[in-house]
Protein backbone atom coordinates (compact mmCIF):
# COMPACT_ATOMS: atom_id res chain seq x y z
CA UNK A 1 0.00 0.00 0.00
CA UNK A 2 3.01 2.36 0.75
CA UNK A 3 4.73 1.66 -2.55
CA UNK A 4 1.15 2.34 -4.19
CA UNK A 5 0.73 6.03 -2.52
CA UNK A 6 4.42 6.77 -3.57
CA UNK A 7 4.18 5.52 -7.10
CA UNK A 8 0.75 8.03 -7.37
CA UNK A 9 2.38 10.94 -5.68
CA UNK A 10 5.63 10.34 -8.39
CA UNK A 11 3.05 9.79 -11.17
CA UNK A 12 1.16 12.88 -10.23
CA UNK A 13 4.37 15.27 -10.09
CA UNK A 14 5.43 13.77 -13.37
CA UNK A 15 2.23 14.51 -14.92
CA UNK A 16 2.37 17.97 -13.32
CA UNK A 17 5.82 18.86 -14.78
CA UNK A 18 4.86 17.35 -18.45
CA UNK A 19 2.17 20.00 -18.16
CA UNK A 20 4.64 22.66 -16.96
CA UNK A 21 6.70 21.85 -20.40
CA UNK A 22 4.13 21.87 -23.03
CA UNK A 23 2.66 24.64 -21.17
CA UNK A 24 6.40 26.67 -22.33
CA UNK A 25 5.65 25.16 -26.18
CA UNK A 26 2.78 26.59 -26.64
CA UNK A 27 0.38 23.63 -25.71
CA UNK A 28 -1.91 24.99 -23.30
CA UNK A 29 -5.00 22.41 -23.81
CA UNK A 30 -2.29 20.19 -23.29
CA UNK A 31 -1.12 21.00 -20.22
CA UNK A 32 -4.04 21.84 -18.40
CA UNK A 33 -5.30 18.52 -18.85
CA UNK A 34 -2.11 17.01 -17.62
CA UNK A 35 -1.57 18.99 -14.33
CA UNK A 36 -5.18 18.90 -13.82
CA UNK A 37 -4.87 14.77 -13.76
CA UNK A 38 -1.87 15.14 -11.84
CA UNK A 39 -4.26 16.85 -9.16
CA UNK A 40 -7.05 14.80 -9.47
CA UNK A 41 -4.06 11.58 -8.44
CA UNK A 42 -2.60 13.48 -5.79
CA UNK A 43 -4.84 16.81 -4.25
CA UNK A 44 -2.09 16.92 -1.57
CA UNK A 45 1.07 17.55 -3.98
CA UNK A 46 2.53 20.96 -3.38
CA UNK A 47 4.23 20.69 -6.69
CA UNK A 48 0.89 20.03 -8.17
CA UNK A 49 -0.74 22.83 -7.30
CA UNK A 50 2.75 24.92 -7.32
CA UNK A 51 2.14 24.48 -10.93
CA UNK A 52 -1.33 24.81 -12.17
CA UNK A 53 -0.29 28.19 -10.05
CA UNK A 54 1.99 28.96 -12.73
CA UNK A 55 -0.10 28.07 -15.57
CA UNK A 56 -2.87 30.25 -14.00
CA UNK A 57 -0.25 33.03 -13.66
CA UNK A 58 0.85 32.36 -17.33
CA UNK A 59 -2.77 33.06 -18.76
CA UNK A 60 -2.63 36.28 -16.53
CA UNK A 61 -5.42 34.34 -14.14
CA UNK A 62 -3.58 36.04 -11.30
CA UNK A 63 -6.55 35.73 -8.45
CA UNK A 64 -6.75 32.02 -9.63
CA UNK A 65 -3.12 31.24 -9.54
CA UNK A 66 -2.86 33.25 -5.73
CA UNK A 67 -5.44 30.91 -4.79
CA UNK A 68 -3.25 27.88 -6.14
CA UNK A 69 -0.38 29.18 -4.68
CA UNK A 70 -2.21 29.07 -1.34
CA UNK A 71 -3.20 25.66 -1.51
CA UNK A 72 0.21 24.65 -2.85
CA UNK A 73 1.70 26.57 0.74
CA UNK A 74 -1.30 24.06 2.69
CA UNK A 75 1.19 21.19 2.16
CA UNK A 76 4.37 23.00 2.22
CA UNK A 77 4.43 26.11 4.34
CA UNK A 78 7.68 26.62 4.47
CA UNK A 79 8.48 26.50 0.58
CA UNK A 80 10.73 29.50 -0.23
CA UNK A 81 9.73 29.02 -3.86
CA UNK A 82 6.05 29.07 -3.84
CA UNK A 83 6.03 31.83 -1.13
CA UNK A 84 8.72 34.19 -3.46
CA UNK A 85 6.06 33.71 -6.29
CA UNK A 86 3.15 34.32 -4.40
CA UNK A 87 4.53 37.40 -3.27
CA UNK A 88 4.91 38.55 -6.50
CA UNK A 89 1.44 37.92 -7.85
CA UNK A 90 0.21 39.90 -4.65
CA UNK A 91 2.53 42.89 -5.85
CA UNK A 92 0.77 42.32 -9.19
CA UNK A 93 -2.85 42.74 -7.79
CA UNK A 94 -1.55 45.56 -5.06
CA UNK A 95 -2.67 42.99 -1.97
CA UNK A 96 -0.32 45.26 0.23
CA UNK A 97 -1.89 43.33 3.68
CA UNK A 98 -0.96 39.71 2.74
CA UNK A 99 2.40 41.08 0.45
CA UNK A 100 3.88 42.31 4.06
CA UNK A 101 2.84 38.48 5.93
CA UNK A 102 4.38 36.74 2.97
CA UNK A 103 7.66 38.77 3.33
CA UNK A 104 7.66 38.38 6.70
CA UNK A 105 7.27 34.74 6.17
CA UNK A 106 10.41 34.96 3.94
CA UNK A 107 12.42 37.09 6.75
CA UNK A 108 11.71 34.08 9.23
CA UNK A 109 12.89 31.56 7.17
CA UNK A 110 16.12 33.14 5.15
CA UNK A 111 16.97 35.89 7.97
CA UNK A 112 20.43 36.27 6.85
CA UNK A 113 19.24 37.10 2.89
CA UNK A 114 19.50 40.75 2.05
CA UNK A 115 16.70 40.45 -0.28
CA UNK A 116 14.57 39.18 2.75
CA UNK A 117 15.30 42.31 4.75
CA UNK A 118 14.79 44.61 1.69
CA UNK A 119 11.37 43.13 0.26
CA UNK A 120 10.13 43.20 4.30
CA UNK A 121 10.96 47.02 4.46
CA UNK A 122 9.30 47.49 0.95
CA UNK A 123 6.47 45.68 1.88
CA UNK A 124 5.77 48.49 5.16
CA UNK A 125 7.23 51.46 2.34
CA UNK A 126 3.85 51.06 -0.28
CA UNK A 127 2.02 50.49 3.02
CA UNK A 128 3.05 54.20 3.75
CA UNK A 129 4.26 53.17 7.24
CA UNK A 130 7.19 55.27 6.80
CA UNK A 131 8.92 55.04 10.19
CA UNK A 132 8.74 51.10 10.25
CA UNK A 133 10.24 50.61 7.08
CA UNK A 134 13.16 52.90 8.04
CA UNK A 135 13.99 51.01 11.33
CA UNK A 136 13.54 47.73 9.24
CA UNK A 137 16.19 48.99 6.96
CA UNK A 138 18.41 50.71 10.20
CA UNK A 139 17.92 47.37 11.95
CA UNK A 140 19.57 45.48 8.62
CA UNK A 141 21.86 47.97 8.27
CA UNK A 142 23.88 47.35 11.46
CA UNK A 143 24.49 44.02 10.42
CA UNK A 144 26.34 44.48 7.62
CA UNK A 145 30.07 44.54 8.33
CA UNK A 146 31.10 47.16 5.34
CA UNK A 147 34.51 49.35 5.71
CA UNK A 148 34.20 52.96 5.14
CA UNK A 149 37.21 52.97 2.69
CA UNK A 150 35.53 49.91 0.96
CA UNK A 151 33.61 50.23 -2.37
CA UNK A 152 30.73 47.99 -1.89
CA UNK A 153 27.75 49.14 -4.53
CA UNK A 154 24.96 47.23 -2.80
CA UNK A 155 25.01 48.74 -0.16
CA UNK A 156 25.21 51.98 -1.10
CA UNK A 157 22.20 51.31 -2.75
CA UNK A 158 20.48 50.78 0.37
CA UNK A 159 22.14 53.50 1.59
CA UNK A 160 20.36 55.54 -1.11
CA UNK A 161 17.01 53.39 -0.22
CA UNK A 162 17.19 54.35 3.39
CA UNK A 163 17.44 57.76 2.73
CA UNK A 164 14.54 57.68 -0.21
CA UNK A 165 12.19 56.45 2.83
CA UNK A 166 13.18 59.34 4.95
CA UNK A 167 12.26 61.82 2.46
CA UNK A 168 8.99 60.47 1.72
CA UNK A 169 8.12 60.33 5.84
CA UNK A 170 8.89 64.13 5.57
CA UNK A 171 12.30 63.94 7.97
CA UNK A 172 14.34 66.51 5.77
CA UNK A 173 16.51 66.91 8.43
CA UNK A 174 17.21 63.57 9.21
CA UNK A 175 17.35 62.35 5.82
CA UNK A 176 20.20 65.66 5.13
CA UNK A 177 22.44 64.29 8.35
CA UNK A 178 21.55 60.36 6.94
CA UNK A 179 23.03 61.70 3.70
CA UNK A 180 26.20 63.44 4.95
CA UNK A 181 26.81 60.79 7.54
CA UNK A 182 27.10 58.13 4.81
CA UNK A 183 28.06 60.31 1.69
CA UNK A 184 32.26 58.46 1.12
CA UNK A 185 29.97 54.93 1.19
CA UNK A 186 27.30 56.12 -1.43
CA UNK A 187 28.89 55.12 -4.92
CA UNK A 188 25.87 57.48 -7.20
CA UNK A 189 27.87 60.64 -5.92
CA UNK A 190 25.40 62.92 -8.72
CA UNK A 191 22.69 61.41 -6.62
CA UNK A 192 24.03 62.56 -3.55
CA UNK A 193 24.05 65.90 -4.92
CA UNK A 194 21.13 66.26 -6.30
CA UNK A 195 19.30 64.90 -3.41
CA UNK A 196 21.25 67.71 -1.24
CA UNK A 197 20.02 69.95 -3.09
CA UNK A 198 16.47 68.88 -2.91
CA UNK A 199 17.23 68.30 0.88
CA UNK A 200 18.49 71.59 1.34
CA UNK A 201 15.65 73.33 -0.59
CA UNK A 202 12.56 71.57 1.39
CA UNK A 203 15.03 72.49 4.92
CA UNK A 204 14.77 76.73 3.38
CA UNK A 205 18.55 76.54 3.28
CA UNK A 206 18.63 78.18 -0.25
CA UNK A 207 22.17 79.46 -0.33
CA UNK A 208 23.58 76.48 0.24
CA UNK A 209 20.67 74.62 -2.31
CA UNK A 210 22.19 76.87 -4.71
CA UNK A 211 26.15 76.12 -4.14
CA UNK A 212 24.90 72.67 -4.86
CA UNK A 213 22.61 73.43 -7.85
CA UNK A 214 25.83 75.56 -9.06
CA UNK A 215 28.20 72.54 -9.21
CA UNK A 216 25.46 70.16 -10.78
CA UNK A 217 25.08 72.92 -13.33
CA UNK A 218 28.95 72.75 -14.19
CA UNK A 219 28.62 68.40 -14.42
CA UNK A 220 25.71 69.02 -16.98
CA UNK A 221 24.50 72.21 -18.30
CA UNK A 222 22.27 70.61 -19.94
CA UNK A 223 19.66 69.34 -17.53
CA UNK A 224 16.81 71.17 -17.01
CA UNK A 225 16.04 70.57 -13.26
CA UNK A 226 18.91 71.87 -12.40
CA UNK A 227 17.79 75.30 -13.73
CA UNK A 228 14.97 74.78 -12.11
CA UNK A 229 16.26 74.01 -8.68
CA UNK A 230 18.59 77.34 -8.88
CA UNK A 231 15.42 79.53 -9.47
CA UNK A 232 13.73 78.16 -6.61
CA UNK A 233 16.65 78.30 -4.32
CA UNK A 234 17.49 82.21 -5.74
CA UNK A 235 13.52 82.90 -5.64
CA UNK A 236 13.55 85.58 -8.21
CA UNK A 237 10.89 88.89 -7.62
CA UNK A 238 10.67 89.21 -11.49
CA UNK A 239 10.96 88.28 -14.65
CA UNK A 240 14.46 90.31 -15.22
CA UNK A 241 15.42 89.19 -11.70
CA UNK A 242 14.85 85.16 -13.33
CA UNK A 243 16.45 86.36 -16.38
CA UNK A 244 19.50 87.18 -15.38
CA UNK A 245 19.62 83.42 -13.73
CA UNK A 246 20.26 82.25 -17.15
CA UNK A 247 22.29 85.13 -18.68
CA UNK A 248 25.04 83.89 -16.18
CA UNK A 249 24.64 80.78 -17.67
CA UNK A 250 25.06 81.90 -21.13
CA UNK A 251 28.56 83.56 -20.03
CA UNK A 252 29.31 80.69 -18.28
CA UNK A 253 28.52 77.97 -21.08
CA UNK A 254 28.30 79.72 -24.30
CA UNK A 255 27.66 76.57 -26.59
CA UNK A 256 24.68 75.24 -23.98
CA UNK A 257 21.34 75.16 -25.63
CA UNK A 258 19.21 74.81 -22.06
CA UNK A 259 20.19 78.14 -20.64
CA UNK A 260 18.75 79.67 -24.03
CA UNK A 261 15.51 77.27 -24.65
CA UNK A 262 13.92 77.95 -20.65
CA UNK A 263 13.59 81.45 -20.89
CA UNK A 264 11.57 80.98 -23.97
CA UNK A 265 8.64 79.73 -21.47
CA UNK A 266 8.85 83.12 -19.56
CA UNK A 267 10.01 85.73 -21.81
CA UNK A 268 7.73 87.73 -23.99
CA UNK A 269 8.02 90.40 -26.85
CA UNK A 270 11.46 91.92 -27.91
CA UNK A 271 13.46 89.44 -24.70
CA UNK A 272 11.87 86.54 -26.53
CA UNK A 273 12.50 87.23 -29.57
CA UNK A 274 16.22 87.78 -28.70
CA UNK A 275 16.76 84.95 -27.22
CA UNK A 276 14.89 82.62 -29.65
CA UNK A 277 17.12 83.98 -32.38
CA UNK A 278 20.43 82.85 -30.61
CA UNK A 279 18.77 79.49 -29.61
CA UNK A 280 17.54 78.67 -33.54
CA UNK A 281 20.92 79.76 -34.77
CA UNK A 282 22.93 77.53 -32.40
CA UNK A 283 20.02 74.48 -33.35
CA UNK A 284 20.37 75.26 -37.08
CA UNK A 285 24.23 75.93 -37.41
CA UNK A 286 24.21 72.34 -35.24
CA UNK A 287 22.17 70.23 -37.02
CA UNK A 288 19.70 69.61 -33.90
CA UNK A 289 16.51 67.12 -34.97
CA UNK A 290 14.29 68.08 -32.16
CA UNK A 291 14.28 71.47 -32.09
CA UNK A 292 10.93 72.23 -33.26
CA UNK A 293 10.04 68.94 -30.43
CA UNK A 294 11.43 71.25 -27.86
CA UNK A 295 9.66 74.37 -28.36
CA UNK A 296 5.94 72.86 -29.25
CA UNK A 297 5.19 73.31 -25.78
CA UNK A 298 5.39 77.40 -27.01
CA UNK A 299 2.77 76.63 -29.71
CA UNK A 300 -0.15 77.42 -26.76
CA UNK A 301 0.86 81.47 -27.29
CA UNK A 302 -0.33 82.84 -30.83
CA UNK A 303 2.28 85.64 -30.51
CA UNK A 304 4.99 83.27 -29.80
CA UNK A 305 3.71 81.13 -32.72
CA UNK A 306 4.11 84.22 -34.95
CA UNK A 307 7.48 85.21 -33.74
CA UNK A 308 8.86 81.85 -34.34
CA UNK A 309 7.47 81.84 -38.15
CA UNK A 310 8.54 84.93 -38.49
CA UNK A 311 12.32 84.20 -37.50
CA UNK A 312 12.27 80.80 -39.07
CA UNK A 313 10.95 82.59 -42.88
CA UNK A 314 13.39 85.47 -42.23
CA UNK A 315 16.31 82.58 -41.70
CA UNK A 316 15.62 80.48 -44.80
CA UNK A 317 15.25 83.39 -46.96
CA UNK A 318 18.59 84.91 -46.30
CA UNK A 319 20.02 81.86 -46.51
CA UNK A 320 18.96 81.26 -49.98
CA UNK A 321 19.99 84.64 -50.70
CA UNK A 322 23.36 85.60 -48.97
CA UNK A 323 23.88 82.51 -47.24
CA UNK A 324 24.00 84.14 -43.14
CA UNK A 325 21.11 83.93 -41.36
CA UNK A 326 20.31 87.43 -41.41
CA UNK A 327 21.15 90.48 -44.30
CA UNK A 328 23.26 92.00 -41.88
CA UNK A 329 24.88 88.97 -40.19
CA UNK A 330 28.62 88.61 -40.15
CA UNK A 331 28.69 84.96 -40.31
CA UNK A 332 28.89 83.46 -43.87
CA UNK A 333 29.02 79.72 -44.06
CA UNK A 334 31.37 77.67 -46.28
CA UNK A 335 29.31 75.45 -48.95
CA UNK A 336 29.20 72.41 -47.61
CA UNK A 337 27.99 73.79 -43.83
CA UNK A 338 25.60 76.19 -45.92
CA UNK A 339 24.17 72.72 -47.56
CA UNK A 340 23.82 70.40 -44.26
CA UNK A 341 22.44 74.05 -42.30
CA UNK A 342 19.90 74.37 -45.19
CA UNK A 343 18.60 70.85 -45.30
CA UNK A 344 17.82 71.19 -41.69
CA UNK A 345 15.40 74.02 -42.89
CA UNK A 346 13.76 71.96 -45.48
CA UNK A 347 13.30 68.99 -42.88
CA UNK A 348 12.03 70.89 -39.79
CA UNK A 349 10.07 73.57 -41.51
CA UNK A 350 6.87 70.83 -41.88
CA UNK A 351 7.36 70.47 -38.18
CA UNK A 352 6.60 73.93 -37.45
CA UNK A 353 3.46 73.83 -39.72
CA UNK A 354 2.31 70.88 -38.38
CA UNK A 355 2.60 72.20 -34.63
CA UNK A 356 0.88 76.01 -35.70
CA UNK A 357 -1.79 73.76 -37.52
CA UNK A 358 -2.99 71.54 -34.24
CA UNK A 359 -2.89 74.97 -32.56
CA UNK A 360 -5.40 76.58 -35.13
CA UNK A 361 -7.96 73.08 -33.82
CA UNK A 362 -7.49 73.68 -30.90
Amino acid sequence: VLMGKVKVMIFAETLAMKGLTLNCLGKKEEAYELVRRGLRNDLKSHVCWHVYGLLQRSDKKYDEAIKCYRNALKWDKDNLQILRDLSLLQIQMRDLEGYRETRYQLLQLRPAQRASWIGYAIAYHLLEDYEMAAKIIEEFRKTQQTSPDKVDYEYSELLLYQNQVLREAGLFREALEHLTTYEKQICDKLAVEETKGELLLSLERFEEAADVYRRLQERNPENWSYYHGLEKALKPASTEEKLKIYEEAWEKYPKGLVPLRLPLSFLSGDKFRECLDRYLRMNFSKGCPPVFTTLRSLYQDKEKVSIIEDLVVGFETSLRSSRMFSPDGMLVFFSLFHLFTFLWFEILGPCHEESNFILFFK
